[in-house]
């Protein structure tokens, strides 16, 4: 008896260019809440009078937490394409400038290049704040699969 072969071919709206995209606005409840589950009570992150002397003027979010964000983003992507795949990693990932509480972030996810035969999607990620400044950059790569159902 033979092991059914699935065929996987990427959904057709997997195409460079095509972007998904959601803003949200960092709250201290964030932060904090990320700190408590990382373990990283920083001075930078929690610590406002120590941060006030620094070029930063005030607390700042963890990066790690600025690439949470981004995974919202690549999960929004696979939805939008209706497919399965995993997360296959970042690359390049720059954290450009410091991202205050009560900052507005736009996480915006562009697909640059598809690669059918490794079954991976390859994307820009770009954190901006509400006004334009760019906070982070990113590639990430997306591993689809297929699933069995029955």
């Amino acid at each position: 008896m033979s092991t059914p072969q699935h065929t996987f071919a990427l959904p057709g709206t997997a195409v460079p260019g095509v972007n998904v995209s959601f803003r949200k606005t960092l709250s201290e409840s964030d932060v904090y809440l990320f700190a408590g589950v990382t373990g990283d009570f920083s001075p930078n992150h929690v610590d406002e009078e120590f941060m006030k002397g620094t070029p930063y003027g005030g607390r700042i979010a963890h990066g790690a937490l600025l690439v949470g964000l981004t995974s919202r983003a690549s999960t929004m992507m696979i939805e939008h394409l209706g497919a399965s795949a995993v997360s296959y990693g970042y690359d390049r990932i720059r954290f450009l400038r410091g991202v205050r509480i009560g900052t507005t972030l736009t996480v915006t996810y562009t697909l640059t290049r598809v690669d059918e035969e490794a079954r991976k999607t390859f994307a820009d990620v770009t954190v901006t704040d509400q006004d334009g400044a760019l906070c982070a950059v990113a590639e990430h790569i997306l591993k689809f699969f297929t699933t069995q159902e029955g």
